[in-house]
């Protein structure tokens, strides 16, 4: 066997390009864009829901549809169905308020066998603990900047 023939730049492109997996961009951005639609959708069918049969003001809708949104979020998770949607959907089913439920629920779920104190309670904010300490250090930032902005 001939080096040079196997480190070939074309032989090599042939390869790559044989064994490569073809791209399924255009099915995932519309997977993508149908779930993330889909858990819109529900959310504003939560909102109808609580405005006209529950009769919530404003707030109350807001915090009744993301209670349920999360709910539904990790309880999906949780019996298994809500793994299977995100490796079809992919960022349609992380974007929504349900994507926090289900990081929150993953790690919960895979580290219970080492108990509540050192596995689901230690383990439970390993996925989502670095995007609320960002996020809330985000929004102080901002409000101390937006305050020094007001005050001139």
């Amino acid at each position: 066997m001939d080096i040079n023939r196997v480190l070939d730049k074309k032989n090599y492109q042939k390869y790559v390009k044989k064994n490569m997996p073809k791209s399924k961009f255009l099915k995932e951005c519309a997977m993508a864009f149908l779930v993330g639609g889909l858990i819109c959708t529900l959310g504003e069918a939560l909102d109808d829901f609580a405005e006209y049969t529950l009769f919530l003001d404003e707030a109350g809708i807001g915090t009744f549809r993301s209670a349920v949104l999360i709910f539904l979020g990790a309880f999906f998770t949780g019996i298994g169905i809500y793994d299977v949607l995100g490796r079809y959907a992919g960022a349609g089913s992380i974007v929504p308020i349900t994507g926090f439920a289900n990081s929150i629920v993953s790690p919960a779920l895979e580290y219970k066998w080492e108990g509540y104190i050192l596995g689901v309670g230690a383990k439970l904010f390993t996925i989502a603990g670095p995007v609320l300490v960002y996020g809330i250090s985000a929004s102080v930032i901002a409000g101390i900047v937006y305050y020094i902005i007001g005050v001139l």
